[in-house]
């Protein structure tokens, strides 16, 4: 455990709990800081898994946390052939440890309560969030989720029966809930940065960017993607030999991957440098980003999804195949559905098929400005704020809360 422990007089303690992953973490970091925003008397709390990116983040950020034994289970089919039987033993034992871990962690969630008393318990998906959500049911404890994918994971649909409020960033996903809790839902949008006006030269300067181009920003994710990598460098590469045409006034900036730069960098060598690539490892001021952007290359992952609505940037979206549940292929299909976004199967992903794409939208002023126009009308960039005020409305008030610390 991190710095759990009792709460100061006239303090309320509020759980975040969710994880394993940046897609569960950092709605429930932003949930966190924008709640206390909104009641100042709020004490967050973290509970997280010790296999997953909080383990990490949450001590760097010196914020009271619990890191449980708790993991999720291994999807993928087991292989057949004489190794069958062993597949089955190592399936039947992985699935004992993962009952173990979740039993433990009921347990120190259960002590952790205790001592805590929350006001509030707030789910953001992921395994991480299993034990505090159920722990958080059988105590009586309000529970509110947020889910930012399209299609609800196991975690919000389960614990949906049980909680008080269930924020969505998709409509498609209400129809996944069981019944009974699709009433209590609402369509919140996701915890992002409110875009902010800013100076677009003073931006694009600090890229290197030309004042009077358009951009494209590539994206794949805080890590970066392999696969739109080498899509992107074989598009450019197209370019370059003039096999492909670049449109007019197009500058890309190209967020690799830390882990990817050196070798991207040294392919664009390889090709002569072309000045209308700016490729950065990782880009830590995205808000400068997408005021520059006219056009997005992503992955589909709800957090970056719901950054380029709430700006009203189109883009073209190639879904992680491995994501769980497929949930990228979803999120990326409902936005398709609605105009914003361009759908492109990583099966069907070529440096061609990308580079032809990326001109017909910029070749065509008024779909792309319409596509804009349909990330915005579903872009909900107060959404952090809105949720923060929907939570407090489950925290007691000043005369309800205990006179005294938690023991």
């Amino acid at each position: 455990m991190g710095r759990a422990g009792r709460g100061t007089a006239g303090q309320v303690v509020a759980v975040f709990s969710g994880g394993g992953t940046g897609g569960h973490l950092y709605p429930a970091l932003a949930l966190a800081e924008a709640l206390c925003a909104v009641r100042p008397d709020v004490r967050p709390f973290f509970v997280g898994s010790e296999r997953g990116l909080e383990a990490r983040i949450l001590p760097e950020r010196g914020v009271d946390h619990l890191l449980l034994p708790v993991r999720g289970f291994e999807r993928g089919a087991m292989r057949g052939g004489p190794g069958v039987l062993a597949g089955i033993l190592l399936t039947v034992r992985r699935a004992l440890e993962v009952l173990g871990g979740l039993g433990r962690s009921l347990a120190a969630t259960a002590r952790a309560f205790s001592r805590l008393r929350p006001g509030v318990v707030v789910v953001t998906g992921g395994y991480a969030g299993g034990p505090a959500g159920l722990m958080a049911g059988l105590m009586g404890i309000p529970l509110a989720l947020q889910e930012q994918n399209s299609f609800p994971g196991v975690t919000t649909r389960v614990l949906s029966r049980w909680s008080r409020q269930v924020h969505l960033a998709f409509p498609e996903a209400r129809e996944a809930l069981p019944r009974r809790a699709r009433a209590r839902a609402r369509v919140s949008g996701n915890p992002i940065r409110t875009p902010v006006p800013g100076d677009a030269a003073a931006d694009r300067l600090h890229f290197g960017l030309d004042s009077a181009t358009r951009v494209v920003l590539v994206v794949g994710g805080s890590q970066g993607s392999v696969a739109l990598n080498r899509a992107v460098l074989d598009a450019v590469r197209g370019v370059v030999e003039g096999a492909l045409p670049q449109p007019e006034d197009l500058q890309l900036l190209w967020a690799t991957g830390s882990g990817n730069q050196e070798e991207v960098k040294q392919r664009l060598r390889s090709l002569g440098s072309p000045g209308w690539v700016r490729p950065f490892g990782y880009i830590h001021e995205m808000p400068r980003a997408l005021r520059v952007a006219s056009l997005a290359l992503s992955r589909a992952g709800a957090m970056a999804t719901s950054e380029f609505l709430a700006w009203g940037i189109p883009a073209i979206l190639v879904p992680l195949p491995t994501a769980a549940a497929d949930h990228q292929t979803r999120n990326a299909e409902s936005l398709a559905r609605a105009g914003a976004a361009v759908h492109l199967p990583e099966a069907d992903l070529s440096g061609e098929r990308l580079w032809r794409e990326v001109a017909t939208l910029l070749a065509s002023g008024p779909e792309l400005a319409a596509m804009g126009r349909a990330a915005l009308e579903r872009g909900r960039p107060e959404a952090t704020l809105r949720i923060a005020e929907a939570l407090s409305t489950l925290l007691p008030g000043p005369a309800e809360r205990p006179g005294r610390d938690a023991p």
